[in-house]
């Protein structure tokens, strides 16, 4: 019974020494650094339009967002981004990407539409 006891004795200690380790640093926490990536710009693009066409605008938002950041000249990527923070109500977010396309694509396809949008009433 006293071998017993002893070695109940030793095992809590044992547990005790042994801490657990502290939690490995949580990925998503890190900032994150982006370089020149056109690929994954255009990946990104893909999912944010797949995200816009279900109706999921915030998803959306921050797809087309992250494209811009792996590519800050991707000129449809502040288009939908402007097309998704309209969706959502985000006139000034919705302004600063159109205005941001238009640096970019001047004479682009959707120019005349969205200098439109912009000059309407209070920028929609």
């Amino acid at each position: 019974m006293l071998a017993f006891g002893l070695s109940l004795c030793c095992a809590a200690t044992t547990q005790e020494q042994q801490a657990p380790e502290p939690p490995e640093e949580d990925e998503s926490l890190a900032v994150k650094e982006y370089s020149f990536n056109p690929l994954q710009a255009e990946k990104e693009l893909k999912i944010g339009n797949f995200y816009f066409k279900k109706g999921n605008y915030k998803a959306a938002a921050g797809r087309f967002l992250e494209a811009t950041r792996w590519n800050e000249n991707f000129a449809e990527a502040w288009r939908r981004l402007g097309d998704a923070y309209g969706k959502l109500k985000d006139d000034k977010g919705a302004r600063d990407a159109y205005a941001r396309y238009l640096a970019l694509e001047p004479a682009g396809k959707q120019a005349a539409a969205i200098r439109k949008r912009l000059e309407g009433p209070r920028g929609k």
